[in-house]
């Protein structure tokens, strides 16, 4: 691996940007001032391969519609109706996502860890700062596999469009306006919602921001927000806290769906996406395929991970060896979802620390960034820049 030590952005410089998470519990910064160095081959490897699983992931979701296998997948069952809607009918259109992969580099493969499909972070700090970490050390900022604003601008038009040809958006669209939402105390949450708030407004929709609570869901007429309609919802809440923790709120939005009078992003089908134990599946359907990692609902005769169906920043994440004995655990709140047993792969590394390749997915792949931490990478990981040699 090349790591450039870089002068890093200021607290002021970040805030400036938007950034106002900089630092960590521990006082320590949250972005890294290390510039990963990689090879136009390298990031064209990225693109391909999260070009290639997206297409193996839709494959996987008919499959799991078709033979019905919501509960292998533990999807809540006040949501099986709200996926089969939203997957049947395309104006349900998935916004963006992020594949979290392990290799990469130094001619190590590629394999998949996950993907999140539903409420992905990173956006910020992927979009826009490690841009600026390469303007404020001189560097060429087109030297990045990084076109995740543009290709979000983009992807908001296709809501309306459908397909690959956004030049048609100015000819239909019809004043469709998008209420942007996050949950109310988590400035990092609000600040990503904004910023994609902000995208949408220069791809040409009438847009508004409000928290989640003040949002107006009504079975009959609506989505609005201080008296005013809205067609579509923005929400940054995991569609399976609003299955457990809200399940009137679930089944508010089914009926919203079937009466087609408002269209949520993500759209709920991302939640089969999200789930890791769809990494089961497409080891069922793609057996050996070089992206993947050999996954299993029971333990595997060799060193392994084992994960639950759903799970945020590295909670709840065990690694094992192969005889299931315990090697290292992340505690967390996710272990009443089913587990996953996937084969350990192994990361990218230098000096101790380990470097985690994350790839965006707005209608292909588009952007790349880094995190550094641990062998189970929590909230304490390190967000790392990249730069094209």
């Amino acid at each position: 691996m090349q790591i450039l030590n870089a002068q890093p952005l200021s607290n002021a410089d970040l805030e400036e940007l938007g950034l106002q998470w900089h630092t960590d519990t521990d006082d320590t910064p949250y972005i890294s001032n290390a510039i990963i160095e990689i090879s136009e081959q390298e990031a064209q490897n990225f693109y391909d391969a999260a070009n290639t699983l997206y297409d193996m992931y839709i494959e996987a979701g008919q499959y799991v519609i078709d033979h019905n296998l919501f509960f292998e997948l533990g999807i809540p069952f006040n949501l099986v109706e709200t996926i089969k809607r939203s997957w049947e009918d395309e104006v349900h259109w998935h916004l963006y996502g992020r594949f979290d992969f392990a290799g990469g580099l130094d001619d190590n493969p590629i394999k998949l860890l996950e993907f999140n499909a539903d409420t992905p972070t990173m956006l910020y700090e992927s979009s826009i700062i490690q841009w600026a970490l390469l303007k404020k050390n001189g560097f060429d900022a087109s030297l990045q596999f990084n076109s995740l604003y543009e290709a979000l601008g983009d992807n908001f038009k296709r809501i309306i469009t459908l397909g690959d040809d956004i030049s048609r958006f100015e000819d239909i669209y019809e004043g469709w306006k998008i209420l942007f939402s996050s949950i109310a105390g988590s400035i990092e949450e609000e600040r990503t919602v904004k910023l994609l708030e902000i995208i949408a407004k220069e791809a040409g929709f009438e847009t508004n921001f409000c928290y989640a609570h003040e949002a107006l869901l009504d079975e009959h007429n609506g989505l609005s927000f201080n008296g005013e309609n809205y067609e579509f919802w923005f929400k940054l809440i995991p569609w399976e806290s609003i299955a457990i923790d809200e399940p009137e709120l679930a089944q508010l939005i089914t009926a919203m769906i079937v009466n087609k009078n408002t269209i949520f992003l993500n759209p709920a089908y991302t939640l089969l996406f999200q789930s890791k134990r769809m990494l089961k599946i497409l080891w069922d359907l793609f057996p050996n395929h070089p992206l993947l990692l050999e996954t299993s609902y029971e333990p595997l005769k060799k060193k392994q991970v084992k994960k639950h169906a759903f799970g945020r920043e590295g909670e709840s994440v065990s690694i094992l060896d192969a005889q299931g004995n315990l090697l290292h655990k992340q505690n967390g709140n996710y272990e009443n979802y089913p587990e996953i047993y996937q084969e350990f792969a192994l990361q990218n590394s230098c000096d101790g620390k380990f470097y985690q390749p994350n790839v965006f997915y707005a209608y292909e792949a588009c952007a790349l960034g880094f995190r550094k931490g641990g062998e189970i990478l929590d909230n304490m990981s390190k967000f790392v820049a990249h730069k094209i040699k």
